[in-house]
């Protein structure tokens, strides 16, 4: 638990407690504001705190994810981990996320183009386009 008594956790805290109070401080002129005639102001009135709710979220969140993280009781185990591979090492103080994988791909037809009459005859106009700046697409000889 020290570790969410730190000075960026503190700002968090209090962060926190000061976004819940004004939301639910905005809601409730919100309601006193429909309660005086607007009927715009019912609308505000949920609305605020629900921005109250996903605050506390998003807080409680962030610290059942650090919590997680540093306790080594919850890292898997060999008998936990899953067996489509190696579990991925995590260090105190660190997420544990994927970084997404670059897979080349293989193209199933020729780079040139040369079995599809189309695509060459396609080229050839682009690389005259790039050829001839000035000129019109009307103007290509082909």
């Amino acid at each position: 638990m020290n570790r969410l008594w730190t000075p960026a956790w503190i700002v968090r805290h209090v962060a926190m407690v000061v976004l819940v109070a004004g939301c639910l401080g905005m809601g409730w002129w919100q309601v006193t504001r429909a309660a005086g005639g607007n009927a715009i102001s019912f609308g505000y009135a949920i609305e605020w705190p629900v921005f109250a709710g996903f605050v506390i979220f998003v807080w409680w969140r962030e610290v059942r994810q650090t919590l997680r993280a540093a306790d080594p009781a919850s890292a898997p185990t060999e008998d936990t981990a899953p067996s489509a591979g190696p579990a991925p090492s995590v260090t105190a103080g660190t997420p544990a996320v994927r970084r997404p994988v670059r897979v080349v791909r293989v193209p199933s037809a020729p780079a040139d183009g040369a079995d599809d009459a189309e695509l060459a005859a396609y080229n050839s106009y682009l690389s005259w386009l790039n050829a001839n700046p000035g000129a019109r697409p009307g103007d290509y000889p082909g």
